[in-house]
């Protein structure tokens, strides 16, 4: 009722209302292009929130990175700091389990695709605080999940504040969510793409349109006005012969191949840290500790590895150092992962699409010292893409991510052989992908719950 009071009492807002559910195109594009700049902002004051948080546990220095700030504290801080901020991490979601009940989806993906549209502003503030400590602390997971997830409460608001019906609702969280994407990786076409493919399963231009316009107005935003740089710093593209989509091909096969191992991998992780009779933030403090025991071995497990891809791309890195970083990463983010951390996924699996493309294009130039190969990193940027399809099966948003964050055609040819074949191959293997056996549990568990209780008239 006090949200009805409040829109009858705003001209605006009542103007707006109508024109939306009139499915008034500029409108409704505009409306868009304001989620863009809602989203934008969320993921930059997440930024900046997740870097003084980064200062306040290295000791004040101004860290370039996880890696950066894990090389600069000793082996027992690298040990012990990932394990305090996941204890703190997992006792702000038992507290808000207890303190908090559930209003709204979990996940904006669950709000977009079996939900009503309904984020919970609570629920998402403490899980964003969690994930702050979290990956804040060094844990081996992706900050953009969370901030996408910001972005999408951020339209979910305004949606809710206008009164939305489901069917609108859902449409600017699906706005918001691109923002948050387009923000975080520097490619609006990709991110329009991973909400329509992903997250709808299909491509329209009744949502399409407004994702695209969304997607702009968030480039701009980060890119132009605040100047946020590009997380990837992409070499140029080398494509030597038209032979060389042989190798591309057998660099898809093994993507195909390895994507289902991965995220069966931390399934039993999940699996594993949920056996423990132990409680979350427990757990999620193990995990630190695993973290932190791997980082002694190694610090460039800390983080999302940002800056290890980049120097992956850039330098030429011996095929053990290689190995290694790959099987270490892996067990920091199904540590990480399993233990309940608040993060995503994306991002450590182009880690290891680019460790996989890099180890292979090391192998083939041992192989054939004598042969017109392209780069090693050439093969890391198509590796990036081709597990990305792996594991999403959603190969034309990979193929057009790697396209945006390269610039360069040459990379077209070799990149769509390498996704198409893993995306066939990973399908094959596990008919579901890294989001679709999430959305289906919760689609399952909202049939279950009581009769169909209408979610719009849960508060914020």
């Amino acid at each position: 009722m006090a949200r009805e009071i409040r829109i009858k009492n705003s001209g605006w807002a009542t103007w707006l209302r109508s024109r939306l559910l009139a499915d008034n195109l500029p409108v409704t594009v505009c409306a868009a292009a304001l989620m863009g700049l809602f989203g934008a902002l969320a993921t930059v004051v997440f930024r900046e929130l997740l870097g003084w948080t980064q200062i306040l546990l290295g000791g004040g220095d101004v860290p370039h990175g996880m890696v950066s700030l894990a090389r600069g504290l000793s082996p027992w801080q690298r040990f012990l700091m990932p394990a305090v901020g996941g204890a703190i991490a997992g006792a702000i979601l038992q507290l808000a389990a207890k303190r908090l009940p559930r209003r709204g989806a979990a996940d904006y993906m669950e709000a977009i695709a079996v939900g009503r549209g309904i984020i919970g502003f609570r629920q998402t503030v403490a899980r964003s605080l969690s994930s702050i400590f979290s990956i804040g602390s060094g844990a081996s997971i992706g900050r953009e999940g969370p901030m996408v997830q910001l972005a999408a409460m951020l339209s979910s608001l305004a949606g809710r504040y206008l009164v939305l019906p489901p069917r609108h609702l859902r449409l600017l969280v699906a706005c918001g969510a691109t923002a948050g994407i387009t923000s975080a990786y520097n490619a609006p076409i990709a991110g329009a793409l991973f909400i329509s493919e992903i997250v709808y399963g299909a491509i329209s231009s009744a949502t399409l349109v407004p994702l695209i316009v969304s997607s702009v107005v968030a480039n701009i935003v980060t890119r132009q006005i605040l100047h946020y740089d590009a997380v990837f710093h992409m070499p140029p593209f080398d494509f030597v012969s038209g032979w060389e989509v042989i190798n591309y091909l057998g660099l898809g096969l093994i993507a195909g191949l390895a994507a289902p191992q991965f995220l069966r991998f931390l399934d039993v992780a999940r699996s594993a840290f949920g056996r423990l009779p132990l409680p979350l933030w427990a757990r999620m403090a193990m995990g630190g500790l695993i973290v932190g025991a791997l980082s002694v071995v190694n610090p460039e497990v800390w983080g999302n590895g940002y800056s290890v891809v980049n120097s992956m791309l850039h330098t030429q890195w011996a095929w053990q150092a290689v190995a290694a970083i790959l099987l270490l990463k892996t067990l920091a983010t199904a540590a990480s992962v399993g233990s309940g951390a608040v993060g995503g996924v994306f991002t450590p699996t182009l880690f290891v699409g680019a460790a996989l493309g890099a180890l292979y294009g090391t192998g083939l130039q041992a192989l054939f010292p004598a042969g017109d190969l392209s780069a090693v990193s050439s093969y890391a940027i198509v590796g990036m893409g081709a597990l990305l399809a792996a594991t999403t099966y959603a190969p034309l948003m990979s193929i057009l991510m790697i396209f945006e964050m390269t610039l360069s055609y040459e990379v077209m040819l070799p990149l769509m052989l390498a996704c198409v074949t893993g995306y066939v191959i990973a399908h094959r293997i596990r008919p579901d992908s890294v989001y679709a056996k999430s959305l289906a549990s919760n689609r399952r568990a909202r049939l279950a719950a009581a009769g169909g209780k209408d979610e719009e008239k849960s508060s914020l």
